[in-house]
């Protein structure tokens, strides 16, 4: 797997050629029955696991097909990884997240 990095440079690294951009996004829609039990943390506060679990695995798929991306494109690595959320409609999310696929010397 291409590794990813949030930063411009790469430690110890030199980029030798710019691929080019590379996206990964997922959109996750909640289940009733984890709102129903995140509708009762709500009343008391706090973190809701059930969501917090749900976007994670949606960043992790999103930062895969990113990846795959990056590998079909024959990047050794991508860098300046950005995400962004946003609602897509009522009770829907999108997780996107984009780099540049480089290449290294």
């Amino acid at each position: 797997m291409v590794k990813w990095y949030s930063t411009e440079t790469i430690a110890q690294s030199t980029i030798t050629e710019s691929i080019g951009s590379v996206l990964g996004s997922t959109i996750r829609a909640r289940h009733i029955g984890k709102d129903i039990v995140a509708g009762l943390r709500m009343l008391v506060g706090g973190e809701l696991p059930e969501y917090t679990e749900m976007m994670a695995q949606a960043r992790e798929q999103a930062i895969q097909r990113m990846q795959s991306q990056a590998e079909e494109m024959g990047a050794d690595a991508i860098v300046g990884v950005r995400f962004s959320t946003a609602m897509i409609m009522q009770g829907t999310a999108e997780i996107m997240v984009v780099g540049t696929a480089v290449k290294l010397k």
